[in-house]
């Protein structure tokens, strides 16, 4: 599943999904991992929630952030949510929204595939989303 916590920039995105998965590490079952552009939100973490800093790999576009994160997949079998803050500038979409919808349904595919859930802040309000995008809100601020 792919769900996502919208609003723009300066709404506290940042802080609900902190506490979402703060919440979420204490009946998970599986690892979770919580990727951000910085790791700033490393003390705010539960010590059980891997953080990746996403800008310390030399992520150009999109497709290679699928690829970064089918490669974190691929190394953790019992992965069960991963948490994406700041998710268009670490996906590479900040100057490409019409490229959002191909890549949720990418998220949407693996999710399925590996039994894997996806959070994503995205800075946009929930008007300026498709509809496809919209249907995954979970949090709109």
């Amino acid at each position: 599943m792919v769900q996502l916590i919208v609003g723009k920039k300066g709404k506290g995105k940042t802080k609900a999904l902190l506490d979402h998965v703060n919440a979420a590490i204490k009946e998970a079952n599986g690892n979770i991992v919580y990727i951000d552009k910085s790791s700033k939100h490393m003390f705010e973490l539960n010590n059980k929630i891997r953080l990746i800093d996403a800008s310390m790999f030399p992520l150009k576009n999109s497709d290679e952030f699928v690829g970064f994160l089918c490669g974190i997949l691929s190394q953790d079998h019992d992965l069960e949510d991963m948490y994406l803050d700041s998710f268009l500038k670490v996906a590479k979409l900040e100057d490409s929204h019409d490229k959002i919808d191909d890549c949720l349904t990418q998220l949407e595919t693996i999710s399925q595939q590996f039994n894997v859930n996806f959070i994503l802040s995205v800075s946009m309000d929930k008007e300026e989303l498709s509809p496809l995008a919209q249907e995954k809100v979970l949090i709109a601020l």
